[in-house]
């Protein structure tokens, strides 16, 4: 990886880990938070929001190897509402947790489907677009138009990852040899908008906010899953398109332990 792009990947994560991690006071510290009457959650926001998630799964293991207990079980017994919902979404491996939300968006009990990946599909879109272009002669126009237009952008940048393992070329370069005029400037234009990741999330996490209500299943998902990869560079998009800062909207629209955990997560404003 070429070092500005590790530098600006850096730049844009808002939890980064502790630098000296030791996952055994961390388990105690956890452990003692929910030991007997009462639990205490600011200890938990404190461990669980400044660490990684690879760390976390270290601390699970500490904490299962120092008492005998899942620490996401009993998380879960300890906590309830809007805020259990954050810390297990934190508990959760990546790869986990985005499966059990298209599985929960697939049974309808989540508010928010759209920012989920099914990688499956993915593949096969790639695959479907491959077989319409680059690998016939002429052009199947129809498939590349129901792809693009009707997918979303987070499922459209795993397809056009796949497409390029597929056809050892970019998907603006497929556009380019196998189409021309309106309909080409018209399908790079979709592939240029939908490589603009931060201002989709932005716009995913404006309207989870906004108005009456919030939707929660979009804000913990879509904070939850960035804020390892690009958060930092969401909320600097967020600003430039709606005048304010994602925390400013948080502070206005959630409270308490579940206020105070996503502003962890999220990060200063400077």
């Amino acid at each position: 990886m070429a070092w500005w792009k590790a530098w600006i990947e850096q730049e844009g994560v808002t939890v980064k880990g502790s630098p000296h991690f030791n996952p055994d006071p961390d388990a105690e510290t956890l452990y003692k938070a929910m030991k007997g009457i009462g639990t205490n959650e600011q200890a938990i926001i404190d461990v669980l929001t400044k660490r990684s998630n690879a760390q976390r799964q270290q601390i699970a293991k500490s904490f299962k190897a120092q008492f005998g207990k899942d620490l996401t079980e009993t998380l879960q017994s300890e906590l309830s509402g809007k805020f259990e919902r954050l810390i297990m979404a934190l508990m959760y491996p990546p790869y986990r947790y985005e499966a059990k939300e298209l599985h929960d968006a697939m049974k309808g009990s989540r508010d928010d489907v759209s920012g989920l990946v099914d990688p499956g599909q993915a593949v096969q879109d790639a695959q479907d677009l491959y077989a319409a272009g680059e690998k016939i002669h002429g052009t199947d126009e129809m498939k590349f138009i129901t792809i693009l237009c009707t997918r979303s952008a987070t499922h459209l940048m795993r397809v056009f990852e796949e497409y390029e393992k597929i056809a050892s070329k970019s998907i603006e370069d497929s556009i380019k040899s196998e189409t021309h005029g309106s309909l080409e400037e018209a399908m790079l234009t979709v592939v240029k908008c939908t490589r603009n990741l931060h201002s989709y999330f932005a716009e995913r996490l404006y309207y989870a906010l906004k108005g009456a209500g919030t939707c929660d299943g979009t804000l913990i998902r879509n904070i939850v899953s960035r804020s390892e990869i690009d958060l930092n560079l969401i909320k600097c998009q967020f600003t430039k398109m709606y005048g304010k800062t994602l925390s400013s909207m948080i502070v206005g629209d959630t409270s308490g332990d579940y206020k105070n955990a996503l502003l962890n997560l999220v990060g200063s404003d400077s």
